[in-house]
Formats: C-alpha cells, sequence, structure tokens
C-alpha cells in the first residue's frame, strides 16, 4: 500500500489525475544475439521476416532490463506524477460510489500489461481507493474483414496477458459479447466502482465506448490514450491538413509526453475469488469468422515476441534504416507493425528504444520516429476527426472535384476484385506485392503506395477502387483495420495529406506511380523472382 492510503472503504472519491514528472533519457535493449532465420511458406530462407525463435533466458533479459528501468522512474504508479492529458472522462458521473468492491480496465486497443498508461491509471486509482483491480475483454464472433489470422493473433496474445497478470494478483475475464452487453452485469456482480479503457478514432471501438458509458449510468467511465505518444486530443484539436503541419505540434510536445513507464506491480489489494482461467479453446470455437486465411510463422503473438523484434531491429536493421526503407530488396525494416496494431507492445516503448541510438544512427533514427510517431499519429488525427476516414467523402475537394472529372477516363485494363484478390494481372510486381501480402500477411510500404494507386488504374472508378484496397488491406494484413492502413489507401487513391500534381487520365490530379519508376528506385525483377507463385 503506497504511503498515506487507509484501510477499508474510502468515501466516495473524485476522478483527478496529477501533473506528470520530466521525461528520461532513453536506454537500449542492447545485447541479444541475433535470431534465426525463417524459412518463408515457400521453403526458401527470407532476412527480411526472421523469426523470433530465442531461448527463454534471451526473453528474460530484455524483461529484466525494461523492468530495472521502469523501477528507476517509480517504485509504482502510486508514486509517479500522471500527467492529467492523458486522461478524459466520457462519463456524466465523476464520482467512484462509496464502498465500491474494485475499479476494472477494460482492455480493448492495448494489448499489454506494461507499458500501457490505461493499466497503469486503472492500478493508480484502485491503489487510491484501496480496491482490488480486475481487467477484461470483451471477445465478438466476428469484426470487420478480420480472419483467423488476426483473432489468432489476438487471443494468442491475450493468454500472454492473462498469465503476466496472474502474477500480479489481478484476475483478467475474457467476457463474449458486445460491451454494452456484458459489461453492466459484470460491473454489478463484482461491486466495481469505475471503469478505464483505451482509446480509439475508428467508427466501430468508438461505438462500443459510446454504447458501453451509455449503459453504465451509476460509475465514472474514463478513457486513456495509451496508444499514441502525445494524446490524440492533446496533439491537435482539429483535422490536419498533412505531416507539414502536426509535425511541429507533436514535436513541441515530445518532451512531455515521449517519458520513460513505472512499472504495473503486484496489486496490492486482492480480488477474491479469482477467475477460473480462461478456457481460450472454447474462446476460438465462439469465433464466426474465416479460416482460410491462416495464420504466418514470421509474427509470433504476444509482448515477449514484439520485444525481441524490436530489439533485433535495433542490433540488426537499424542502421540500414534511413537509407534502405524505401527498398523492397532491402531488410531494413522494423517489422514491427502487427505488435503494436494489437497493442502488445507500446508505439512509446519502441520510440524510447530506438532514441537510444542516437549517437550511433542519427539519420535512422530520425526516419523511424517520423514514420512511428510523426506520421502514425497523424493517421490517428485524420480518423479521430474526419468520420469518413474510409470514404472519398473524406478527402479535400481538390480531390474529390479530380477523381469525378476522371471517373469515367477509359483505363487500359480493368480487373474484378476476385482477379486481384488472386494477384491476376499483367503486372508483375503488383502481383508479387499482393502475393507477399496474401502469404505473408504484411507488404512492404513503398509497395503499398503503388499497389493501392494500380487498383485505381485498373477498377472503374475511385469507390470501387478504395473499397477493393480498403477489403484486400483488412482481410490479409496483420495490421489491418487500422488507422494507418485507411490513411495509407485514402493518400495513394483520395490524395488527402498530400497535392495535387500534373493532371493525367483517370489520376487526374492525384499523385501516380509507375513500373519505370519503381525500377528506378529498386530491382524490380529481383523482388518479382522472390514472390513469383501463384495464389
Amino acid at each position: 500500500m503506497a504511503k498515506g492510503e487507509k484501510k477499508g472503504k474510502p468515501a466516495t472519491k473524485r476522478l483527478k489525475t496529477a501533473d506528470e514528472g520530466s521525461s528520461s533519457s532513453s536506454s537500449s535493449l542492447a545485447t541479444s544475439p541475433p535470431s534465426k532465420k525463417l524459412k518463408t511458406e515457400n521453403g526458401t530462407s527470407d532476412d527480411s521476416e526472421q523469426e523470433v525463435k530465442s531461448a527463454p533466458s534471451e526473453a528474460q533479459g530484455i524483461m529484466e532490463k525494461l523492468a530495472a528501468l521502469r523501477l528507476r522512474t517509480a517504485a509504482s504508479v502510486a508514486a509517479f506524477k500522471f500527467n492529467k492529458k492523458r486522461v478524459r472522462v466520457l462519463s456524466q458521473v465523476k464520482d467512484v460510489p462509496e464502498g465500491c468492491h474494485g475499479i476494472v480496465y477494460w482492455m480493448s486497443r492495448d494489448q499489454r500489461v506494461q507499458d500501457n498508461w490505461s493499466m497503469l491509471y486503472a492500478q493508480r486509482l484502485a491503489m487510491k481507493l484501496a480496491v482490488p483491480l480486475r481487467v477484461c475483454f470483451c471477445l465478438q464472433p466476428r469484426f470487420l474483414d478480420a480472419t483467423i489470422r488476426h483473432f489468432a493473433f489476438m487471443l494468442k496474445g491475450l493468454a500472454e496477458v492473462e498469465q503476466e497478470l496472474k502474477e500480479l494478483d489481478i484476475p483478467f475475464h475474457l467476457l463474449i459479447g458486445e460491451a454494452k452487453d456484458v459489461l453492466p452485469n459484470f460491473v454489478k456482480d463484482h461491486n466495481i466502482g469505475g471503469l478505464v479503457t483505451d482509446f480509439s478514432p475508428l467508427r466501430v471501438p468508438s461505438k462500443w465506448v459510446k454504447e458501453a458509458t451509455e449503459s453504465l449510468p451509476d460509475i465514472p467511465v474514463c478513457q486513456v490514450d495509451t496508444h499514441n505518444i502525445v494524446p490524440c486530443w492533446e496533439a491537435s484539436p482539429k483535422l490536419e491538413y498533412g505531416a507539414r503541419t502536426i509535425r511541429p505540434k507533436i514535436t513541441k510536445l515530445l518532451p512531455t509526453f515521449l517519458t520513460e513507464f513505472p512499472p504495473v506491480v503486484k496489486h496490492p489489494h486482492q480480488a477474491k475469488p479469482m477467475p477460473k482461467p480462461v478456457d481460450w479453446d472454447a474462446a476460438d470455437c465462439s469465433l464466426d469468422v474465416d479460416r482460410t486465411v491462416g495464420e504466418v510463422s514470421w509474427a509470433k503473438p504476444g509482448t515477449t515476441a514484439g520485444l525481441l523484434m524490436l530489439e533485433e531491429f535495433c542490433l540488426k536493421r537499424l542502421k540500414y534504416f534511413g537509407a534502405d526503407r524505401n527498398n523492397p530488396n532491402k531488410s531494413a525494416l522494423s517489422n514491427l507493425s502487427p505488435w503494436i496494431h494489437f497493442g502488445q507492445i507500446s508505439a512509446q516503448r519502441a520510440a524510447l528504444v530506438v532514441r537510444g541510438y542516437r549517437s550511433k544512427y542519427s539519420k535512422s533514427v530520425e526516419g523511424y520516429i517520423e514514420e512511428s510517431v510523426v506520421r502514425r499519429e497523424l493517421s490517428d488525427n485524420f480518423c479521430f476527426y474526419n468520420e469518413n476516414y474510409d470514404s472519398i467523402q473524406g478527402t479535400n475537394d481538390w480531390a474529390k472535384q479530380t477523381l469525378k472529372v476522371h471517373a469515367k477516363d477509359k483505363r487500359e485494363y480493368v480487373y474484378s476484385k476476385e482477379r486481384l484478390e488472386k494477384a491476376r494481372t499483367h503486372d508483375d510486381l503488383w502481383n508479387a506485392a499482393q502475393v507477399q501480402l496474401v502469404k505473408e500477411a504484411k507488404m512492404h510500404g513503398f509497395l503499398r503506395m503503388y499497389w493501392a494507386k494500380k487498383i485505381l488504374e485498373w477498377t472503374p472508378s475511385p469507390e470501387e477502387a478504395l473499397e477493393i484496397a480498403i477489403y484486400l488491406n483488412d482481410k490479409y494484413s496483420l495490421d489491418g483495420r487500422d488507422p494507418n492502413g485507411y490513411v495509407g489507401c485514402m493518400w495513394s487513391i483520395c490524395g488527402i495529406h498530400d497535392q495535387g500534381w500534373a493532371e493525367r487520365p483517370v489520376f487526374g490530379k492525384i499523385r501516380y506511380m509507375n513500373y519505370n519508376g519503381c525500377k528506378r528506385k529498386f530491382d524490380v525483377a529481383q523482388f518479382v523472382r522472390k514472390y513469383k507463385q501463384k495464389l
């Protein structure tokens, strides 16, 4: 129990935060040896996809290093000055009811224990109230175009969360159904006095939070942005035009928000009785999803695997990132997007670790921070302030006009969704990129732009092009259904966060990319040879 806390049931408490202290310098994970190369599904060795097959001692070493960093920051969140700007109260009720028996963290977008401001804030409240802390996750049988590839990655990561929480005397509850339907009974059964949840700017998760808040009229509901380094509502109060307008705002706020985390600790007020272990097989059976899109071997689910991939990036690929990140044939990318998308590792933790290499690889670190912080948080800004983030209606007026003017332009090639999905076009580079997406659940960032722009060129209308691009990305990519994915498609097809270019058929003033341009950037034939497969 933190100093100054009193035993027994506290009186009604208002949900308040305190100011956070100054940022601490980062420390790299450093020293684990390189992992083995992965064999891809066609049996060939691939440097760009390295499965994290490390000995338990290596993973233990990483976790111990990070645990030491957190403990140097504070003994627990109770001794840490939490930045109140990370939190917003969504409910009309602001006070925790007297005599409550717990706080619940409704985990959603950010599926990890440590380096999680939502979890930390929930533990802080529970410690202040001297009550148990519970964590729940609401599992629905389907979600947009997600397949078993995505659900399996998520469920295996949550199983790791359950085990880690067990060691901290924090129960984990897997609730089957929509939050608005299952949370009210959970709150009532456990006499919960307040709920903390994650932030997502997307339409469906935002609806879940709104409906859940309305279904819990008697307790305060707080939302914490633990996915972004600078909370979305703090980075900007409006829709930003592009990276050049949001960059100075985020850069100004990074010293305040890019700080080290305190630890989530063994909770001093144990929940009784503890729930039975989750039946993960039953959870899998509850799903109503496409099971034809299988899991991939290169991306092992869970926080530990994600942190190993982060360390491997820093040791082996970061030095090449600045010069080679736009070359699909080079092994220069972080490969962290699946773990960041599911919140299994923190983007803030990744930035802290990478920043520790500034003196060695300044250009690469600068480039990584630009992409993983400025560009990624720009995507959240776009989806948060633009309800049409996945529609032609969501782009700028100049882009709407130019797409409309050229909507009826003659297309040299026209392909159906089915032919595109099976990579059956005349363009061997586009086919190879689609094969990579289907087989590996990822696509190189440079090729994603080319891939999406060609869909615009080869389909009857911009509306159909956008729908197909989002469908394919969401169905096959492990980081699908993400603000980054929607913004990537909208940039490529609808010109958001861009400017008008020289006018041409079909594209109008939307930026154009072609095959010969790619040949000037990298060895196209090499990439095509690697992914010359039939789907």
